[in-house]
C-alpha cells in the first residue's frame, strides 16, 4: 500500500505545501518535484506486491463491468451510497481480522474494505504475520499461489530499502507506518456467490523517527477485489490496484516525526461496515 508515480498538478495560485520549521527527519526533506525516484524505490510496496499478485493470480480484466459503469449505453456511472446504513459491523474476528460478513452486497463491500486495511498493514512486512493474513483473507487456492511470490517480493533487500531489518522490524526509536484508510467502496458485480468490489483508499507509508531519511508519505489508490463466498464468508480470489483518483494536495503543515509516531500509537483503525 504505497505510493506509485506522483502526479504533478503544478502549484495552484496561493497554495503552498508547508513543512515543519524544524525538519523532524534530520534534513531528509525531499523536494516535491524530485521525489518520484525516491518514492518508487523506498515506498514501492504496492508495486512489488501487485507484481507478485500479477505473477501468480492475475489474468482478469480489472476495469469496471459494463453493468456497473453503464458502458455502451451512454449512461453515466452509477453511484453506490457508502453512507451509514444502520447495519452493525461484524463482531467476530479471525486472526485479528474482521470476519463473518453477511452474504449480501453490503457484506461484500465491508469485507473488501476490511481486507484492504489488513493487507495494507505493517503485518505484511513480517513473514509469519503475512502468511497468517494471506491465509485468512484469500481463498485457499489463491493463498497457495501467492505465498511464494509475496515472500520473494518482501525480500531482505526490499525491506532494507524501507529501513527495516530482514525480519521486518524497525530500528529502535523509529516507528514504521503502513496503513490503508478506505474512503469508499463500490460493487461492480454481484451474484450471491461472487462479487467484484472496488475500494478507494488513502495509503500511508514510511518511517517515523529522528534518524529516518524517509518520512511518512501518503498516496491515493483504488484496490479491486474479486470475492468468492467460501465456507460462510467472503474471501479474496484475485485483486488488482491502480493509482488514484488523487485530489490536489492541500495547504497542510507536515507533522514532526514524534507527532506521527504518537498518532500511530494512539489512533487505532476501524472495522468498516460499508
Amino acid at each position: 500500500m504505497s505510493p506509485g508515480d506522483e502526479h504533478d498538478y503544478g502549484e495552484p495560485a496561493g497554495t503552498r505545501m508547508r513543512l515543519p520549521e524544524a525538519d523532524p527527519y534530520g534534513g531528509a526533506r525531499r523536494p516535491a518535484r524530485s521525489s518520484s525516484r525516491s518514492l518508487v524505490m523506498v515506498v514501492g510496496v504496492v508495486v512489488l506486491l501487485i507484481a507478485a499478485i500479477a505473477f501468480a493470480n492475475r489474468g482478469g480484466d480489472d476495469s469496471p463491468s459494463s453493468a456497473a459503469t453503464g458502458a455502451g449505453n451512454g449512461d453515466k456511472p452509477r453511484t453506490a451510497s457508502t453512507a451509514a446504513s444502520g447495519t452493525k459491523p461484524v463482531e467476530s474476528r479471525t486472526g485479528g481480522i474482521p470476519s463473518g460478513f453477511p452474504r449480501t452486497q453490503q457484506g461484500a463491500e465491508s469485507a473488501a474494505a476490511n481486507y484492504a486495511v489488513a493487507l495494507g498493514s505493517t503485518g505484511m512486512f513480517q513473514r509469519d504475520s503475512r502468511h497468517a493474513l494471506v491465509g485468512t483473507v484469500y481463498t485457499a487456492a489463491a493463498a497457495s499461489r501467492l505465498q511464494t511470490p509475496m515472500d520473494q517480493a518482501y525480500s531482505a533487500d526490499f525491506l532494507a530499502k524501507l529501513g527495516l531489518d530482514a525480519n521486518g522490524n524497525a530500528p529502535t526509536g523509529n516507528t514504521f507506518v503502513s496503513r490503508v484508510v478506505p474512503v469508499g467502496t463500490t460493487v461492480q458485480s454481484y451474484d450471491g456467490t461472487t462479487a467484484k468490489v472496488a475500494v478507494w483508499y488513502l495509503g500511508l507509508i514510511g518511517m517515523s523517527g529522528e534518524t529516518s531519511t524517509d518520512p511518512v508519505t501518503s498516496s491515493w489508490k483504488t484496490w479491486t477485489f474479486d470475492l468468492q463466498w467460501v465456507e460462510g464468508d467472503w474471501k479474496v480470489a484475485a485483486d488488482a490496484q491502480h493509482d488514484g483518483p488523487a485530489p490536489v494536495p492541500g495547504d497542510d503543515k507536515a507533522a514532526a516525526s514524534d507527532e506521527i509516531s504518537k498518532a500511530i500509537e494512539e489512533y487505532g483503525g476501524f472495522t468498516y461496515a460499508r
